[in-house]
């Protein structure tokens, strides 16, 4: 065979199993076909199976070995030619990858060990019989007899002789391991190793194993010796089973070589084979980390080698190394970061070539390759930090600490109630009452209507639990003439709970229709309509409100209801059964005295606790019977809701309360999500329940009187301890209303319900716990005085302080009357019933030890060989299945989170590729998620499986197949520039798996670990059960299972919050075992190994007796180097703002610091921390993968008292082992950012290294020298050293010193001569002082610098530090505040890159917009780019801008000036006058006179409201087509590229005005402005385009989670620049024209120097006020700050308004920089008393006006010189841009003749003429001018966006809500300097005025009027009609037409008129109505209410109330002439 291929005859064979199993035989031809084009097969080959073979190999190898196909880089995704489409059942790159899977060998590099690969290919999910998981054993002794050894081939180059491997494989589970490579064996190799097969269900006889033995090869692909074949069916029968066989060569020919095996299997049922306990207890079970697609990763089990077998020291050296090696198999190896290792630009060739393997490279090889995945399944989270996990033994530690459940929030909730409409009555007066949870307000009464306008606003606030808050009920309910004197009568009434307000986009509902509905009449249907908005806003949410302009009137009501999403508007009522059926484990409620005194009377022992159970659900409650003294109380009742089905309440809450005599008490609280138990989908179900178990959790079980923690019994916050359980059931029926029997209340009712069967939730299985404690250390010094133990308690088992009694144990002592304390005693013996035959007797508790002290803060208790177990019987109902479920999903989303965070960490640190990573990510979900399909469809027939599990797990199932199709497609589509997008959609796959996970139906309650001191409770560590169960499936089993996790203790409850919760109280490593006693075998597996268990006398000989302690035998010495480097954003601790830091580093039980550096957050220590002597128990091996975790806190020093605890992470330290070489890849270690952690708040990072050597024989002469450069005078402190310190590299800092603003006083006095120091690791520049702050706060010296040595690495640059100290006299000075730049990175200088020029991409562009303009611009010369402004369809509103390089030639087309659509408009309308042609003509031309500002301001908004409306509508579409893709894959790929070929017509159809809008306005041509709904800033970022502004800081962050916002620590601000550059800088900036070396890189900015200027401000309206009096409303008015300029518009407010509109400017004159901050503020005018502040906004004028963006007077669309469009700026558009040419040394302007001007390589064409107030034309050249302005960001190098003329939308804000926003405020403000001409007068924005109107109604007859009387004698019906008319809005006006009497035919003839007078507001289409609102009104409120006229038709009555006969509504008045 040629060179490379030799020996692979294994291959054939192996895809030719393949293909005849699946039947694709088309594949191999496909194979065959492919292979060519790798280059033609090597002629040698002769035909037949060999060639075909080869073909295949030299297909495999070329695909997979070569750099690139065809010189092109193949990314290995894309598959060659049609191989890529599904027919077959599997990719090419699936086979490639499987075979070099199971073929490829490792060699370990330093000391020539061997070692192997386990890896399951998961290719084929499962074969005929599925995948399983069986406890089935092989043993491989193989001998080879003399003539195996075939000679060494020739042709591989230096092989050795050779090494034997072999690969037993079992087919069905596609499950292979791999032996260890023998090296240089001669005739014979021992393996002498054991295997396991999980499997889960038994197995076929028809099975069968293979073996192979191949020669490893370490260049090439392993030669395979032979291969041994066998049939399980002997087996399966017997159980055990010794063969020596001779192997076979690939043609089925018998040759030399031999094997031995021995065969054991026992099946699930123990119907097969017994195993005596002591084999199977030697040889325990190892744990896989499952894989995603490779799913099981399984130890080879030594045979015996845990309990100090007798293996030679050399062999279990070899083995440890394998096991080693497997571990890594998960895709990380050897604990190194992949990323780190080396230079990126080499990674990125690397990941191509896998084909020869250098031993150096090995390692890393092997991470990438070992597990054969693909670059893109490689986990790059750094691996030493604790965040992922390499080995199977230890689990992930949690970091946050402090629990963030019960902690009270700020929340606001708005509701605005508009108008109701059809509400079902007759002649009404309707209120509304709006309720949040015990809160009501009302809006005001309208009069006999039923359609009443409102536009009432309401707020309420509340500081509580996001839980409380999110429960409360929003109630909406239309009350029917309700005064003082009556409550009124309820029309209808709408509910939702504030959570499904909160999950809406935006956190708000707005104009949405709520549906009233009678909850006393079921029957009834809809009672009317009720328009409103409801928003909910917390802490920091902002809300975007729609902009509030004319709303049309025509509602659709039934397409905006107020629902949610996916809730169907025709709700129907349904019955909610929640049925109670029992309770046990209940804690006692009454001391025992109370007890004791009752006995001694009554001579009777109770039970000391009376419960029963309370339902709330959607602001009702229902309660059961008490049931009096019981433990175990017994209901069987069912409480009965009648509510809207679905219901917009989310959560269910149900309470276990004990009935008092003085007051009743919560004992436990449960809360059920209604969406985790029901799916609206089409396939979905109606919400379900149990009967299941639930658990509650809540304070400890001790009865106190006033019980601390009695909230967490409420439900809020984590519950501390065990409650009870409750045995309940929910079903819902959703009712027929029709039915005329139906019970039409919706009072809670309660009655009996049957009891279900003992069994009904689940078989009784007995549970085995164990724990072993193997660390306790940092023990908080406050307990470390007393003796302290742990308790462990699974519900009320192995609780002895505080259990309840056992009933079993009541029924033995009925007769006795022993006393209370006795049962206590007794109930903790009488687990072990029967001691004698060896029976477990729980030990739930480890013995009391005295701790010993670590360092200042903490102590530790010295466990050290001996470390204690605990274990624990428990019987519960066995549900595992549902916990297994969860598991296998929480696994995938772990997976995936993993996934995600690798992903963003290589964004942004700029690693290449990261889209690999993501594709990768989307590989393992899927595969994740097919495998879940597999796993979870088992035990479907279990008896006691509820509704709800049959029909979670089948929506469980939908929805992870669903998403495997959706990872697979958007794999396909995820590319470089689609990354970000993608990504979001897969975090949302992420938090529907977590929601999936969630198991509502509880099986076995939580395990708590308590740390006693004393007998007393102290702190303690809550773990999921399902986290530590087992199962014989990995995917099944807990992710803490069998594992080593670290956990940290917290103080329980309320004690826990705040800097309490933040110190560790203990840290523990801890090992949990939970599973059924029958599988108890496997319980000690996964302890780190080396040690013998130590069991009570009694268990002694019983091999598979729990041990009570175990006994390390094994100890390693290491020594422990951490590279302290440094800390960075760290917290302010001190009244400074700084922080005097030192970290403290903790490595099991020893503690060393860092030395402390005064007054800084970003501390560089520089220093190395050495621990000599760390002892560690257990094999050394499994420290190298295992380390225990390092815990780092930063502290602050303070002179007195103790240092404050500033933050705190975690890290695992890259472990060396004595016989390792200390070189690359992995030492010396990288320096890495872990994140630092105070409570839930993240608090800065810590850049540090972490290595931990072993101490060999040789002692420390061997380890490493640490050679760093020798500080003598830091004296005995050791600096990090040479390979781990950073690299430097020379930089200058320029900073730009603009000056100081607002600083506050310090100490009470005035800031006077400030000074700024600038430092960047250690060295630094001052400022100029400056002289009198108050005279001129700017420096005198605007540009310094400094050098200093940074990194290469940007990353790891140290922050800038600016800090501003005030000199005072005698040379003292302090420190006014200070500000840390922690990146750099926005303020690095990186010359241009000369020669990437954009040719390519200009000439697309070119041809692109060449098409699209019609004209022929092809004739101009080169280089200019001509800007046409007259394209030939008018485009609505969308500029068709194109950005072009600055170097290219193109044409562009940009929107119209107006005035030439005007003119072409005319043309048109000219050209086809036909019958009415003439009329329209003139609409098109608004009368000049007619418009103003507002018109302006109108039809901006307009336009604004329908850009946003296309983008909501292009989004839509987007995420449609989204869906499309990911739904149908390349099909729809396919579609959506012809759609977006589509003729460029078509989208210029889309974007005209959609014609069928009825509003004349539409029409008219108006000029606009561009309204932006936030503030200028978000749009130009800040305006710090060259000039940045710097927060000062002062005093310490506050202690509680709401952190003393950063608004009240700000004493100031620095403004100023910097910039950061490589010296020296490249010459052709330093030689270029006009540079000033003064300046540096700050060229051309302008002088500092006061400046005084002329500020314009104009309000234009508020909107959304918070109402600041009692009736719900606000008097507001406008008040300005600047400077000393104080104005308050007090006497114009505006009564009773949230949404007033002022229309008024002020003019202010200012000195910059003196008086640069604006605040605007919004006050509420009181008659008595202060006025309030409502809310107020800050502006920074000096940024705006020191600009680029020229932000001081607005540049508008057109230019004019008269009119309500006049030009406001005093400078002309070409006066301006002659300025901007200048300053930005721009070649131009150049007009031209023609229209035409050119502007550096860019012309603009447009009109030439402007007409003034008298129509005469002149030319200018203003409208050219104009349009290179508005076009000045495509203007190369000196071009950036110019701010239009614009009105901005401020929010309100007020110190005392902080982040909530308090309304908002449309303004703009103009700036024009002093020295300039000076600017015309301000624009008149007063608000217009309404018109007087009158409207004439003449009411002629009516007929077909119902007959309401009957005549007195003659019986006849008859009528005396009237009309009674008003306007909407002015009831009281209302005027009658006479009477017709006695219409008999219901006809009446009038002919009467009425005539009601109005005030109209045209624009606004509004009546304008001005009335007080009660007699007790100081003055007249304004509404503004559509036009509505009413007319009603009544019958006269003589004696009694007129009758009301009907009513009709005109909804809009016809337009006045």
């Amino acid at each position: 065979m040629t060179p490379g291929f030799s020996g692979n005859s294994g291959f054939s064979a192996w895809l030719q199993g393949r293909c005849r199993k699946t039947g694709n035989f088309h594949y191999l031809a496909h194979f065959l076909g492919s292979s060519s084009r790798i280059g033609a097969l090597p002629e040698s080959l002769s035909h037949g199976n060999s060639h075909l073979e080869s073909g295949l190999i030299a297909f495999v190898s070329g695909v997979i070995r070569e750099p690139g196909v065809n010189g092109s880089q193949m990314d290995r995704n894309e598959l060659p030619g049609e191989a890529s489409s599904r027919e077959w059942g599997w990719k090419i790159r699936d086979v490639a990858r499987g075979y070099l899977l199971e073929n490829r060998r490792i060699k370990i590099p330093p000391s020539g060990k061997v070692g192997m690969l386990l890896d399951w290919e998961g290719l084929e999910q499962g074969g005929p019989t599925g995948s399983r998981g069986l406890s089935q054993e092989m043993e491989f002794r193989r001998n080879f007899p003399s003539g195996c050894s075939q000679p060494a081939d020739p042709k591989i180059p230096g092989s050795p002789t050779p090494s034997c491997n072999c690969c037993p494989s079992f087919p069905s589970p596609g499950l292979s391991f791999y032996t260890r490579v023998l090296e240089n064996c001669e005739d014979e190799a021992k393996f002498d190793e054991t295997f396991r097969w999980p499997v889960a269900t038994n197995i076929d006889g028809n099975e069968i194993l293979e073996i192979q033995v191949f020669n490893y090869s370490k260049v090439f692909t392993n030669r395979l010796i032979g291969t041994f074949r066998m049939v399980l069916q002997k087996v399966v029968a017997e159980g055990q089973l010794e063969v020596t066989d001779t192997l076979i060569d690939d043609n089925n020919s018998a040759i030399q070589t031999s094997i031995s095996i021995e065969i054991r299997y026992q099946a699930l049922d123990g119907t097969v084979g017994t195993w005596n306990d002591k084999e199977f207890l030697e040889t325990p079970s190892v744990h896989s980390e499952g894989d995603g697609r490779y799913s099981l990763e399984t130890d080879s089990l030594l045979s015996g080698h845990r309990h100090g077998s007798d293996v030679s020291p050399g062999k279990s050296n070899q083995q440890s190394m394998e096991r080693s090696f497997r571990r890594a198999g998960k895709g990380v190896f050897s604990a190194m970061k992949l990323g780190k290792t080396r230079p990126s630009k080499d990674e990125h060739r690397k990941q191509d070539d896998p084909a020869v393997l250098e031993t150096e490279d090995l390692d890393r090889k092997a991470m990438r390759y070992g597990a054969g995945l693909e670059p893109d399944t490689i986990s790059l989270a750094s691996v030493t930090a604790v965040t992922t996990n390499v080995s199977n033994k230890r689990s992930k530690p949690d970091i946050r600490m402090e629990p963030s459940a019960g902690r009270p929030m700020d929340y606001q909730v708005s509701v605005t109630i508009i108008e109701a409409r059809q509400l079902v009555g007759l002649n009404m007066d309707p209120v509304v009452c709006v309720e949040v949870g015990e809160e009501k307000k009302y809006t005001s009464m309208k009069e006999s209507t039923n359609c009443p306008y409102y536009n009432e606003y309401f707020v309420f606030d509340f500081h509580v639990p996001p839980d409380v808050m999110f429960d409360k009920i929003i109630k909406l309910s239309v009350i029917h003439s309700k005064n003082l004197l009556r409550s009124g009568t309820l029309v209808g009434s709408f509910k939702m709970d504030v959570g499904t307000v909160y999950t809406q986009p935006e956190h708000q509902f707005y104009h949405k229709w709520a549906i009233l509905s009678d909850p006393e009449d079921l029957t009834a249907g809809l009672k009317g309509y009720l328009k409103c908005d409801i928003a909910v806003v917390g802490k920091g949410d902002n809300i975007k409100t729609p902009h509030k302009a004319n709303e049309t009137d025509e509602d659709d009501i039934e397409g905006n209801l107020l629902l949610p999403d996916g809730v169907p508007p025709e709700r129907q009522w349904a019955r909610f059964y929640i049925k109670i059926y029992r309770a046990e484990g209940l804690p006692r409620m009454n001391t025992s005295i109370m007890a004791n005194v009752k006995k001694a009377l009554i001579g009777e022992n109770k039970d000391l606790v009376d419960p029963y159970v309370q339902v709330a659900f959607a602001g009702q409650k229902g309660k059961t019977s008490i049931q009096k003294s019981s433990y175990e109380p017994l209901w069987n009742e069912q409480i009965i809701f009648t509510e809207m089905f679905p219901p917009l309440c989310k959560r269910i809450k149900i309470q276990i309360r004990d009935s008092d005599k003085v007051n009743d008490v919560a004992i436990g609280t449960h809360f059920i999500d209604l969406r985790k138990i029901s799916n609206e989908g089409d396939k979905g179900f109606l919400p379900t329940f149990g009967p299941a178990w639930v658990n509650m959790y809540g304070s400890t079980r001790n009865y106190t009187l006033m019980d601390e923690h009695q909230e967490l019994n409420e439900g809020l916050g984590e519950g501390v301890s065990f409650r009870a359980r409750l045995l309940l059931g929910l079903a819902v029926e959703i009712l027929d209303t029709t039915n005329p029997e139906i019970n039409s209340s919706t009072e809670v009712q309660v009655e009996q319900a049957t009891a279900v069967a003992d069994n009904c939730s689940g078989k009784m299985e007995e549970f085995f716990l164990f724990g072993a404690f193997l660390e306790a250390t940092m023990i908080d010094r406050k307990i470390g005085d007393k003796p302290i133990n742990f308790e462990v308690t699974i519900g009320n088992y192995g609780n002895q302080v505080d259990g309840s009694s056992k009933p079993l144990l009541r029924r033995k002592k009925e007769g006795g009357d022993g006393d209370e304390e006795e049962s206590e005693l007794l109930q903790n013996s009488s687990e072990d019933e029967g001691g004698e035959d060896g029976e477990l007797v729980s030990v739930s508790s480890s013995q009391p030890m005295k701790p010993l002290v670590t360092d200042r803060n903490y102590f530790h208790l010295p466990y050290l060989e001996k470390k204690p177990c605990i274990y624990i019987r428990s019987w519960w109902q066995d549900q595992r299945r549902r916990l297994y479920n969860a598991n296998i999903m929480d696994k995938i989303a772990d997976k995936l989170e993993e996934g995600l965070n690798d992903v963003q960490e290589m964004i942004k640190t700029e690693k290449p590729h990261p889209e690999r990573r993501l594709r990768g990510v989307l590989e393992e979900l899927s595969s994740g998620c097919l495998r879940f399909l597999t796993l979870a469809d088992k035990d479907q027939h279990h008896s006691s499986r509820t509704r709800l599990d049959r029909e979670r797990l089948k929506s469980c199932m939908r929805e992870l197949e669903n998403m495997a199709q959706q990872a697979t497609a958007l794999r396909s589509q995820v590319k470089r520039n689609t990354m970000k997008d993608k990504l979001k959609l897969v975090q949302n796959f992420l938090q529907k798996l977590r929601f999936l996970a969630d198991e509502p139906q509880h099986t076995i309650p939580d395990v708590f670990i308590w740390m006693m001191s004393n007998n007393k409770r102290i702190a303690y560590a809550r773990i999921p059960s399902k986290d530590i169960l087992y199962s014989i499936v990995d995917e099944e089993m807990g992710k803490d299972c069998a594992k080593v996790k670290t956990v940290f203790l917290k103080l329980p409850g309320k004690r826990g919050f705040g800097p309490a919760g933040w110190t560790v109280q203990a840290k523990m490593d801890i090992y949990l075992w939970l599973g059924l006693n029958k599988q108890r075998k496997d319980f000690l597996s996964g302890l780190p190994c080396g040690f013998e268990e130590k069991k009570t006398p009694r268990g002694q000989n019983l091999p598979s007796f729990p041990p009570i302690s175990l006994l390390y035998t094994k100890k390693q010495v290491f020594q422990l180097r951490a590279h302290m480097y440094q800390a960075r954003s760290l917290f302010a601790a001190d009244s400074s703002g700084l922080s005097d830091p030192f970290a403290r580093v903790f490595f099991i039980s020893q503690s060393q610091c860092t030395e402390v550096l005064n007054e800084t957050l970003c501390p560089t220590w520089d220093q190395l921390l050495v621990f000599d002597n760390v002892e560690l128990y257990g094999e050394a091996h499994e420290m190298r993968d295992d380390p225990p975790i390092i815990v780092i806190e930063i502290y602050d020093q303070d002179t007195v008292g103790k240092a404050d605890f500033m933050g705190r992470t975690f890290a695992k330290p890259v472990v060396k082992m004595s016989d390792e070489q200390y070189c690359p890849p992995r030492f010396p270690p990288q320096l890495e950012y872990y994140q630092i952690y105070r409570g839930n708040a993240t608090a800065g990072d810590l850049l540090a290294a972490f290595e931990l050597l072993q101490i060999g024989p040789g002692g420390k002469s061997d380890l490493p020298p640490i050679d760093g450069p020798t500080d003598m005078d830091r004296g005995p402190i050791l600096p990090v050293p040479l390979g781990i310190r950073p690299v430097l590299s020379r930089y200058r800092v320029e900073i730009l010193f603009w000056g100081l603003r607002d600083l506050k006083r310090v100490n009470l006095a005035q800031v006077d001569r400030p000074r700024v120091d600038i430092e960047c690791a250690g060295k630094g520049v001052q400022s100029a002082l400056i002289q009198n702050y108050k005279k001129n706060p700017n420096f005198s010296t605007l540009v310094k610098w400094f050098e200093v040595d940074l990194p290469e690495n940007e990353l790891l640059h140290p922050p800038l530090n600016i800090r501003v100290v005030d000199c005072r006299a005698f040379g003292r000075y302090t420190l006014v505040g200070s500000h840390t730049v922690s990146s750099l990175r926005k303020f690095i200088y990186r010359p241009p890159d000369k020669k990437a020029q954009h040719w390519n991409m200009a000439a697309k562009h070119l041809n692109g917009y060449l098409a699209m303009t019609s004209r022929a611009h092809r004739s101009r010369p080169t280089g200019e780019i001509v800007v046409n402004m007259e394209p030939e369809v008018p485009i609505k509103k969308m500029d068709t801008m194109v950005k072009l390089e600055a170097n290219s030639d193109a044409v562009v087309k940009v929107d119209v000036t107006e005035e030439e659509k005007e003119k072409k408009k005319k043309k048109k309308k000219g050209g086809g006058g036909g019958g009415g042609g003439g009329e329209e003509v003139e609409e098109e031309e608004p009368d000049e006179s007619m418009l103003d500002w507002w018109s302006k301001y109108f039809a901006s908004i307009e336009t604004m409201k329908e850009q946003l409306r296309q983008q909501e509508a292009a989004a839509a579409e987007a995420e449609e087509k989204e869906e499309m893709e990911i739904g149908e894959g390349s099909k729809a790929q396919a579609k959506n590229k012809d759609k977006s070929k589509a003729p460029k017509d078509d989208k210029k159809k889309k974007q005209q005005p959609v014609p069928e809008l009825p509003e004349k306005k539409k029409q008219q041509k108006i000029d606009e402005l561009k309204v932006f709904n936030k503030e200028l800033e978000a749009e130009f970022d800040n305006f710090e385009d060259w000039l940045h502004t710097f927060n000062l800081l002062r005093g310490k962050i506050g202690d509680n989670d709401d952190n003393a916002t950063e608004e009240e620590r700000i004493v100031g601000r620095f403004k100023g620049s910097m910039c950061v550059y490589k010296v020296p800088l490249p010459d052709d900036i330093t030689k270029e024209a006009g540079y000033d070396p003064t300046f540096g890189m700050f060229q051309g900015i302008p002088s500092n120097d006061p400046i005084n200027v002329l500020v314009r401000v104009y309000i234009v309206r508020a909107t959304d006020l918070h109402p600041a009096d009692i009736n719900g409303k606000a008097d507001p008015y406008i008040a300005i700050k600047l400077g000393k300029t104080d104005i308050k518009d007090k006497e114009n407010y505006i009564s009773k308004q949230l949404n007033p509109v002022f229309g008024k400017s002020f003019d202010i004159e200012a000195t910059f920089p003196m008086e640069s901050m604006l605040t605007v503020a919004v006050y509420d005018w009181d008659l008595v008393g202060t006025d309030d502040l409502i809310g107020e906004t800050k502006i920074d004028l000096e940024n705006r006006f020191y600009s680029k963006h020229r932000a001081t007077c607005g540049v508008s669309q057109t230019y004019s010189i008269h009119g309500y469009n006049t030009w406001r700026d005093p400078m002309k558009p070409s006066q301006i841009l002659s300025k901007l040419c200048k300053e930005g040394k721009v070649d131009g302007p150049h007009f031209g003749p023609g229209g035409r001007v050119k502007v550096a390589n860019r012309v603009f064409t447009g009109p030439t003429e402007i007409e003034d107030e008298n129509g005469q034309k002149k030319p200018t050249d203003e409208h050219l001018a104009l349009a290179v302005l508005r076009h000045w960001e495509d203007i190369p190098r000196a071009g950036c966006r110019l701010v239009p003329e614009h009105v901005e939308t401020r929010p309100l804000l007020n110190p005392d809500k902080p982040g909530i926003e308090q309304g908002r405020l449309e303004m703009w403000v103009d700036m024009f300097p002093m020295d300039m001409p000076a600017p015309g007068p301000a624009i008149d924005i007063s608000p217009r005025k309404p018109k007087k109107y009158e409207l004439r109604v003449i009411v002629w007859n009516t007929d077909e009027v119902i007959l309401e009387d009957d005549d007195y004698f003659t019986g006849e019906k008859s009528s005396d009609i009237f009309v009674r008319g008003w306007l909407k809005g002015q009831q009281e006006d209302k005027q009658d037409t006479d009477v017709h009497y006695h219409s008999l035919t219901g006809e009446g003839n009038f002919n009467w008129r009425y005539i009601f007078p109005f005030d109209y507001l045209m624009a606004e289409e509004k009546i304008v109505i001005s009335k007080k609102e009660s007699m007790f009104s100081w003055d007249e409120t304004e509404y503004k209410i559509p036009a509505r006229l009413t007319l009603q038709v009544w019958d006269a009555d003589h004696f009694s109330a007129d009758d009301f006969l009907g009513t009709w509504r005109v909804q809009s008045i016809p337009q006045t002439p």
